[in-house]
């Protein structure tokens, strides 16, 4: 009967105004019970529980992706294009090392086995629960280097939220403690310190270049970009209210400054810093702004076909007529160079917009275009700006 009313299928005012009271209640429902329950509890690969994410989905083949796009260019052109906000789980920097456990499925076993066995003396009567401490290391690796208090508060709100061992109405005071006495206990050994921070140094440079990666898709792909507070420098913050701690907005002046004029070696000598992930924000808002119609709803969205042997690690589109997207993917598994890959370029001639180069239309090979720069952005020479 309730679904009959619901599916309006029976129709009547008393019915209509209860189908419309009871929607009131599913986005809240929704919202506590899958993103604030059950993403806490499935945590295979935690950086695939984001609000509007599926945590089955270990990313999207190629097509797909450009078939997606198409889509939001055609029926949403103006939504918004974000990738970390007040309410996300963790940020787009954080959720990018995190993907990259996925490439290395041995090696992170291996790790998880390692840490459990020597933190085995800071668990109390086996508490946490294996489940907990699986989170644990996977928001670690993700955060590293990272406070106690930090962490100790980011998974006492998950454990809270997960509602398996306590809960934010009826708290388990004795398995909080032990959750917070064993991250204490962790961060305090030196053995599995040094052991994360070997782990975590391997990631590095590929979660920075992934992350490189999403920037330029983001400000680029059909959409409107939204750049939370933060996070134009490498931002490896956790859930609320971890991700909404001050922004130090002088820093990022004084950088934006610093970065002016300045060649695409030198900004990445400092990518430690974030420098290059600001600097290709400038250079990209720079161009939306000086084309706006390339970047709109009335800038086409064409995808490009990449060749070679390492193809399916890079992904490519046309905006408009003069501007091309060139970014990688799986970066673990590209290894340290690109062999033949190319890409078949419209008629040009063509000059990457970050790094200043000159290049014509035809074949063009990735490992000459990603030479300096491990993304690019290219703009048609000579094309009227749209």
């Amino acid at each position: 009967f309730l679904g009959e009313i619901l599916a309006v299928r029976l129709r009547g005012p008393l019915e209509s105004e209860l189908a419309m009271r009871f929607q009131q209640l599913t986005g809240a429902v929704m919202a506590k019970g899958v993103e604030d329950t059950a993403y806490y509890r499935f945590d295979r690969l935690i950086s695939l529980n984001e609000v509007g994410g599926d945590p089955a989905a270990f990313g999207v083949a190629v097509d797909r992706f450009h078939r997606e796009n198409l889509e939001i260019h055609e029926r949403w052109p103006g939504s918004m294009s974000a990738s970390s906000t007040h309410d996300t789980k963790r940020s787009e920097d954080t959720r990018a090392r995190i993907h990259l456990l996925s490439e290395i499925p041995d090696a992170w076993d291996a790790a998880v086995r390692r840490w459990a066995s020597i933190n085995t003396p800071y668990r109390r009567r086996d508490l946490p629960d294996r489940n907990t401490e699986w989170f644990l290391y996977q928001t670690l690796v993700g955060a590293w280097p990272i406070s106690v208090e930090r962490v100790q508060e980011a998974m006492l709100k998950s454990v809270r939220e997960q509602k398996l061992h306590t809960s934010w109405t009826r708290p388990d005071t004795a398995y909080e403690d032990a959750l917070s006495d064993f991250i204490a206990g962790v961060l305090d050994n030196e053995a599995f310190c040094q052991d994360m921070d070997t782990f975590v140094e391997k990631l590095s440079q590929p979660a920075r270049i992934t992350s490189l990666a999403m920037t330029l898709l983001k400000l680029t792909m059909p959409g409107i970009p939204d750049i939370y507070q933060g996070t134009e420098l490498w931002d490896h913050s956790l859930v609320d209210p971890d991700n909404r701690r001050p922004v130090d907005f002088e820093l990022r002046q004084r950088l934006a400054e610093e970065a002016s004029g300045r060649t695409p070696e030198h900004i990445m000598s400092r990518i430690a810093e974030g420098l290059p992930k600001l600097w290709l924000i400038q250079r990209a808002l720079a161009l939306r702004l000086e084309r706006p119609a390339t970047f709109g709803p009335a800038g086409t969205y064409r995808p490009l076909s990449v060749e070679g042997r390492k193809a399916a690690h890079a992904v490519s589109f046309m905006r408009g007529d003069s501007a091309v997207t060139i970014v990688p993917r799986l970066v673990l598994g590209l290894g340290r160079d690109w062999g033949d890959t190319s890409l078949e370029l419209p008629s040009g001639p063509w000059r990457n917009a970050l790094t200043g180069e000159q290049w014509p239309d035809g074949r063009l090979p990735l490992a000459e275009l990603l030479a300096r720069f491990p993304v690019a952005l290219l703009v048609r020479e000579g094309a009227a700006h749209e």
